[in-house]
């Protein structure tokens, strides 16, 4: 719940601060004159006048009351005018309509103050209570006019009929104009039933007649262009296909209306790539081909006339409303837009409270990280001196004369034993100032009692110092942890990009190589961060994802594109899905090759490779203390909180010191574990080692062997420890070669282990990976005569530059694929 509250804080902050933005620049007409609609209530007064005068049949007006009732749900602020409005339009129709209607428009204004008393505010009991309402009203006004007929009676019961699917139709409708959040998408249901009420809305217009041009034909052909040009083909049919059914309800000499707006509206969606000039050539040829069907050369006339007349509404009509329209229609870009503006908020929102958290774990880094000042130095000199006379001055008889007359004196003459005993350990030999020795009584105790208070103060500060230790490693912790999630903060804050360009291109490019290609979804273009997914149809096992779009990508955007997954076998619908990514600059082979103690099955070495997920790929070894089921657990469980800690992006000291202080806390029994790291880039090849009571690691270039050596306790012997780093270019084709103490010190007749290692790896003549590693372990066992006397693991990988297995495909016409630049 507090966080929900924060979002919609932190949106309706943002919401100020656009608007705010907004208001320093003049508004457009088009804003005014919505501005003027929304503060006088236009569109509801409107929509109850044609409401009002419309009729179905020439005789039923099922459509006052739920929309009545329905605004009384939803727009109770404007309820008397929108009653006003249904009255004066049933008046325009004619009085008895308009009695008939105030009539209902009362009873119905009793029925929902009722219900509202009854606390039955929401839509679950509406459609009953129009259909009671008409039915009540119609049969009162009956009753009252002496017109109770069996054909009165059956009228009545279809007018509550269509009164029931109306409201149901309005609670979606109205809901949707007066409700609806501009990010979500309409459903089919909800379109129609929206159409259903402008159509609605059209029938208050049936009659106008200005110069034999009916207003009725002029407005809904006005609405099948607006609806055909944000919409389609697809939409543009259906919104004729229902305008026209429901015109031909209220005027059956209009059933002809329902080919005409049907077939116009389809016509004019499928010209709608022509923008508002297509739209308007669709419209005017459907109608005109129809209009020549009929046969007359007068009906023609006017249809054309008509048709003419909407088109120019349509195109005086402002951008702001259609795009309105347009958000709620799914697949429109300005529905897309939205949608991502809405996400773009919300990951700001969220953002910002990650940012939050990791300025609270800065903070709470800062505090752990003070220290001691030198005022708290000198306080503490004192605060010994104090209690060491505690102990001998007070019950002295001289104490007066010492510390009152002879101050300075007296307290020279400690403050030099205290600097004596904090030098030696020990006051032993020690002449202390002869006056100060002349005046004191209990020499012997004061010295006595000072070394005593320097154990217990040398015990005391051994604590502050491990709890200052503790304090550090927490502060590195936190610190780490914050750059975290400051990093993914960056990372949340990405602003989405709109890559459809670009996934036409794709699509176009791949569909001129002969594939027919289903969807194409460009998550990111950044360069090294390439991630694309395709959709085709299965491909039956000819590999097209590894042989034909990676290649032909690698070509358009000018970096090694690979295929990172793939689902060949076809899905439901007979298509398989490929993700492809950029290729890392190197790439590892990976050798090992290891024994137990005595040839047992369980060694205490354990290794790791790790794709840390982010352009790195650490290997590692790790030696637990002694040999068999307990050194695994040990060397296991350190390799184990290693990776989940770099891969979680935490920094490699602190992974290293956390991990050491889990292995020294969580056990009082002596335990601890080597552990040799090695963190290569894979775009540049820029290794980092870290070792830690390891042996040394060697790199083989050609004939030459580098070592690299660090001098790091094993992790879990001291509550802290300090982390070297050691940091080598690696280039291609060298050998990284990683070994346990079991391999490194075998042979014990030899004195310069480190030299005889290079040499044994300079004179071996492969580069494979895996045979440089078993042939190192053969020497060092054959060595001992074949006896495994520890844990033996070595572990070699060779660097090579990425070579893709297939060559890039030129594509005639291509243009190198844009990268739209990445905003933080």
């Amino acid at each position: 719940m507090i966080a929900n509250k924060n979002v919609t804080q932190a949106g309706q902050a943002w919401t100020r601060q656009v608007s705010d933005r907004m208001g320093t620049t003049a508004q457009t007409w088009g804003e005014k004159v919505a501005d003027f609609i929304e503060k006088w209530n236009v569109l509801p007064i409107l929509m109850g006048f044609l409401l009002g005068r419309a009729l179905i049949v020439e005789e039923l007006t099922p459509f006052a009351i739920p929309y009545f009732i329905v605004m009384f749900y939803i727009r109770r602020d404007c309820l008397l005018v929108t009653g006003m409005a249904l009255i004066i339009g049933a008046f325009t129709q004619s009085v008895p309509v308009g009695l008939e209607t105030a009539l209902s428009v009362i009873l119905a204004l009793f029925a929902c103050k009722l219900m509202n008393k009854m606390r039955k505010k929401d839509f679950s009991r509406t459609p009953l209570l129009v259909v009671g309402t008409i039915f009540i009203s119609r049969l009162l006004y009956a009753v009252l006019t002496n017109q109770v007929t069996t054909y009165d009676l059956v009228m009545v019961a279809v007018e509550a009929i269509l009164g029931f699917v109306l409201t149901l139709i309005f609670i979606q409708s109205l809901s949707i104009i007066h409700l609806a959040k501009p990010y979500e998408p309409l459903k089919n249901e909800e379109i129609v039933s929206l159409v259903i009420l402008l159509a609605s809305l059209m029938t208050g217009t049936v009659d106008w007649m200005v110069e034999g041009i009916s207003m009725e034909h002029v407005l809904t052909r006005y609405l099948l262009l607006v609806f055909a040009f944000v919409g389609g083909g697809t939409i543009g049919a259906a919104v004729g296909v229902v305008t026209g059914l429901i015109l031909s309800l209220a005027n059956v000499s209009a059933l002809l209306q329902i080919n005409l707006l049907a077939f116009s509206g389809l016509l004019a969606g499928l010209l709608k790539e022509g923008g508002k000039v297509g739209v308007s050539a669709g419209l005017l040829i459907g109608t005109a081909i129809l209009a020549i069907y009929g046969g007359a050369e007068e009906t023609l006339y006017y249809s054309l006339v008509e048709t003419s007349l909407a088109i120019v509404l349509f195109i005086l009509t402002p951008a702001a409303l259609w795009k309105k329209v347009a958000r709620f229609i799914p697949g429109t870009p300005e529905n897309l837009q939205s949608h991502q503006e809405y996400m773009r908020r919300v990951r700001d929102v969220t953002a910002g409270k990650i940012q939050q958290f990791s300025d609270l774990f800065t903070q709470l880094s800062h505090s752990f990280a003070q220290t001691a000042d030198p005022e708290e130095i000198e306080e503490q000199a004192d605060a010994f001196l104090s209690r060491v006379s505690e102990f001998t001055c007070q019950k002295c008889w001289k104490k007066e004369q010492c510390w009152e007359k002879d101050t300075q004196s007296t307290y020279e003459g400690m403050r030099f034993l205290m600097e004596k005993v904090y030098e030696n350990g020990t006051l032993a030999g020690v002449t202390p100032p002869r006056d100060w020795e002349r005046k004191c009584v209990k020499t012997e105790k004061v010295m006595t009692v000072m070394e005593q208070e320097y154990d217990r103060q040398q015990s005391f500060d051994q604590l502050k110092k491990q709890v200052k230790e503790s304090r550090m490693l927490v502060a590195d912790q936190l610190s780490g942890v914050s750059r975290v999630m400051s990093d993914f903060a960056r990372e949340i804050q990405r602003e989405g990009m709109e890559l459809s360009f670009q996934e036409k291109q794709v699509s176009q490019a791949l569909e001129g190589l002969g594939l027919s290609v289903r969807r194409v979804e460009i998550h990111s273009l950044e360069e090294g961060k390439v991630d694309i997914e395709i959709s085709q149809p299965t491909c039956y096992g000819r590999d097209e994802c590894a042989k034909i779009v990676a290649p032909m990508l690698t070509e358009i955007l000018g970096e090694n594109i690979v295929v990172r997954e793939r689902h060949c076998e076809a899905q439901k619908d007979g298509s398989c899905t490929m993700c492809l990514a950029s290729a890392k600059t190197y790439e590892i082979d990976i050798g090992v090759a290891g024994a137990a103690k005595d040839g047992k099955l369980l060694s205490g070495d354990s290794f790791r490779t790790m794709d840390l997920g982010n352009g790195k790929m650490a290997l590692a070894i790790s030696d637990g203390m002694g040999n068999g089921e307990r050194a695994s657990i040990e060397s296991q469980s350190a390799l184990d909180m290693l990776q989940q800690l770099l891969r979680s992006g935490m920094d490699e000291k602190i992974s290293i010191k956390t991990v050491n202080s889990v292995l020294a806390l969580r056990s009082k029994e002596e335990m601890f574990a080597t552990v040799d790291l090695a963190l290569i880039d894979l775009q540049t090849a820029h290794t980092r080692f870290v070792k830690i009571g390891s042996t040394p690691s060697f790199v083989k270039r050609n004939k030459d062997v580098i070592t690299i050596t660090a001098n790091n306790l094993p992790v879990g012997i001291l509550e802290e420890i300090e982390v070297d780093v050691v940091s080598r270019m690696l280039k291609p084709g060298d050998l990284l070669v990683m070994m346990s103490d079991g391999i490194y010190e075998a042979p014990r007749h030899i004195e310069n282990r480190q030299a005889w290692m290079k040499r044994i790896i300079s004179e071996l003549e492969t580069n494979d990976p895996q045979e440089v590693a078993d042939l190192l372990l053969e020497k060092v066992i054959r060595q001992h005569s074949g006896q495994i006397v520890d844990d033996m693991t070595v572990l070699v990988a060779r660097i090579d530059r990425f070579v893709p297995q297939w060559a890039a495909i030129a594509v005639h016409g291509m243009e190198k694929l844009e990268r739209p630049r990445i905003v933080s």
